[in-house]
């Protein structure tokens, strides 16, 4: 069955053009031109995906993104013509899932889109998972996707939860910034430093008592991370 993407972009050109290009590659498309007219559709459709440009009037990509991740953990791709490092941390610390600059290749868009929908289909790690994990207060149930800590319940978004398994099923063994990156973001990637960092400090925020000082998480200067 096709994936249904949701595509939001006030420019009707790269609207179309991403739209048209994604259809062609046999996936569903959902279309917005605005903030406002995605949140209707988000709450009435259950895309796979949502492709997000920012910088739009009246509701802006980023508000969209902060209001979605208040009640859904659905994948999101940012689109910006803003390439800095500071606005492509800000939108992963919203709760984005990837980030694209504008212009961008359509072999690039497909790429990214792949590597997100693996996540979401919760690939299996490189080695195997158990059906829980447990650690302290930290509770891991694989099967249903599901994070403890004590008895309270943490939502992750795919990407924070790829992660956080990929870090369980290998404790307590170090996984460095480069193996990570390509075990759950995919071989397309190994550079990107800055996402391992942004998304651990996610996970810590969720599931640390102290993120300044963890105890689940460890980081290993230089190296990489590991669960403890």
């Amino acid at each position: 069955m096709p994936r249904k993407i949701l595509v939001v972009d006030d420019d009707l050109a790269t609207l179309k053009f991403v739209a048209a290009n994604l259809e062609a590659n046999n996936y569903d498309t959902l279309r917005a031109q605005d903030g406002k007219e995605a949140l209707k559709i988000l709450e009435k459709e259950a895309p796979s995906l949502l492709i997000l440009d920012i910088m739009m009037p009246s509701v802006d990509g980023y508000e969209v993104c902060r209001r979605l991740r208040e009640w859904s953990q659905v994948p999101i791709i940012m689109l910006s013509a803003k390439c800095d490092e500071e606005d492509k941390v800000k939108c992963l610390d919203m709760g984005a899932d990837d980030y694209l600059c504008k212009p961008f290749g359509l072999d690039e868009l497909l790429s990214r889109i792949r590597a997100v929908l693996r996540r979401s289909d919760m690939a299996i790690p490189a080695k195997p998972a158990p059906p829980t994990y447990t650690s302290g207060d930290l509770d891991i149930n694989f099967v249903e996707r599901r994070v403890k800590i004590g008895s309270c319940e943490m939502p992750l978004t795919v990407t924070e939860f790829a992660l956080l398994q990929e870090l369980a099923v290998n404790s307590p063994k170090v996984l460095t910034y480069q193996l990570l990156l390509q075990r759950v973001w995919g071989p397309e990637y190994g550079d990107e430093r800055g996402y391992l960092y942004v998304f651990i400090r996610r996970l810590r925020k969720k599931l640390e008592l102290n993120p300044q000082n963890p105890c689940h998480i460890i980081s290993i200067r230089d190296i990489g991370y590991r669960l403890k």
